[in-house]
């Protein structure tokens, strides 16, 4: 066998519907775009969601909800990413910069530390919140927990 002699499967590939091809071709004239309108013109588009003027979707379907904007959204991190963490760079201690310059966060994140995983050192960790678990674990080691207000 041979890169060349290498072809699709029987069936399996069809050439394109080549439109606008003169009327020999069957789809020539009105090239399968109707007679006038905006709709057999170049350059037409219609509006995203546009059904013919039936109401669209979107408008048929009613709001429900509510968005609190004032959530707060914080950037979970588990005990076992910081025992990584602890493990390949040695850190001192735990705050929202170090774990900025290792790609666990960004700059304005809010940082939560979350329980999954274990931790086997002894460290002071900085952070927004902690979750029950993690708290128990960290001091379980012989760290520190330290809320950022």
């Amino acid at each position: 066998m041979r890169l060349e002699s290498l072809k699709p499967a029987k069936n399996s590939t069809r050439n394109r519907k080549r439109i606008g091809r003169g009327q020999g071709s069957g789809r020539g004239g009105t090239s399968t775009r109707g007679h006038k309108g905006a709709q057999s013109r170049s350059g037409y588009s219609k509006k995203m969601g546009f059904e013919g003027g039936q109401m669209p979707l979107q408008r048929r379907i009613p709001k429900f909800g509510f968005k609190n904007n004032n959530k707060t959204i914080y950037k979970s991190i588990n005990l076992d990413d910081i025992q990584k963490l602890i493990d390949s760079k040695k850190p001192k201690e735990i705050t929202p910069k170090v774990l900025q310059q290792n790609g666990l966060a960004s700059k304005k994140d809010q940082i939560k530390i979350l329980g999954r995983g274990e931790i086997t050192t002894t460290i002071k960790i900085t952070a927004h919140k902690f979750s029950e678990s993690a708290k128990k674990a960290i001091e379980k080691a012989g760290g520190s927990t330290i809320i950022i207000e």
